[in-house]
């Protein structure tokens, strides 16, 4: 069962590039009967590991932005331990919720993103009917430009998934994608390489803290790392053969139904 349920979340992540780490701590949750604050690390190191695997093949074509990356990940490493330290002093039932929100939020911008919001934004940016993002590629190197509005902004979404990776157990691909898509110009093959890879270093640390304190996956938990690893590479391999519109609506609909039940667990009597 855990080894399915890894594979489930792996799967996910394979073919959005955001979205899988916020059904790992359900999964261990409703699946094994996990809490939230056990469920978190674990779920951490099976997202981080099949992110890292994920993004890869970004690294050997070049997709990945590894500047913005590391400096993503690095200010997210050092901010996650807070959301962490906050984790396990908050009630049980107030961190569920919270996670439960977290899941509506994804589920709506992934909905919305299916319906052609997000191409319609892009084609606006394009055609100059909307305002420039504050990071943009310098067209003669294709690289990021870099200023200290772009090292700001970019630490700040390093921040906040950090932050949330910490709290909630959650790779922060749901903090990182939409924000890179709304504040640079990344194509988004590069923003989904670039995501995978943040996730990874964000995961990595955060577990290595955790692990310090610790924490011990068991076996059920590491079937689990396996599973989501096996799911990431079917996931990477079935993309280019799904349509992605029809992929983001059927997650976002599950999504939504899975915070539902998040909820219940944690208000109902």
């Amino acid at each position: 069962m855990a080894a399915l349920l890894g594979a489930a979340v792996g799967l996910v992540l394979g073919l959005t590039g955001a979205g899988g780490g916020i059904f790992a701590v359900p999964a261990l949750v409703f699946g094994l009967g996990w809490g939230v604050p056990q469920a978190g690390p674990v779920a951490l190191l099976a997202v981080g590991a099949s992110a890292a695997v994920g993004s890869a093949h970004g690294l050997r074509v070049g997709l990945v932005r590894y500047r913005a990356a590391m400096l993503m990940a690095g200010i997210g490493v050092a901010v996650a331990p807070l959301g962490t330290w906050m984790a396990h002093r908050l009630p049980e039932r107030w961190l569920v919720g919270l996670f439960a929100v977290a899941m509506m939020v994804v589920a709506a911008r992934m909905y919305r993103a299916s319906r052609g919001g997000a191409v319609d934004t892009g084609n606006a940016a394009l055609t100059g009917d909307a305002p420039q993002p504050p990071c943009r590629l310098d067209p003669a190197t294709g690289r990021l430009h870099w200023t200290r509005r772009v090292a700001g902004t970019l630490g700040a979404i390093g921040a906040v998934s950090g932050f949330a990776s910490g709290l909630l157990g959650v790779g922060g691909g749901f903090v990182i994608v939409p924000a890179l898509r709304r504040f640079t110009d990344i194509t988004v093959h590069g923003v989904v390489a670039t995501s995978l890879f943040v996730i990874a270093l964000i995961s990595a640390g955060t577990v290595a803290n955790a692990w310090w304190n610790g924490m011990h996956p068991g076996a059920q938990g590491w079937m689990f790392v396996a599973g989501a690893i096996v799911g990431m590479l079917l996931g990477r391999g079935l993309t280019p053969h799904i349509a992605a519109s029809r992929l983001q609506q059927i997650f976002s609909a599950l999504m939504a139904v899975v915070a539902l039940g998040m909820v219940a667990k944690a208000f109902g009597a």
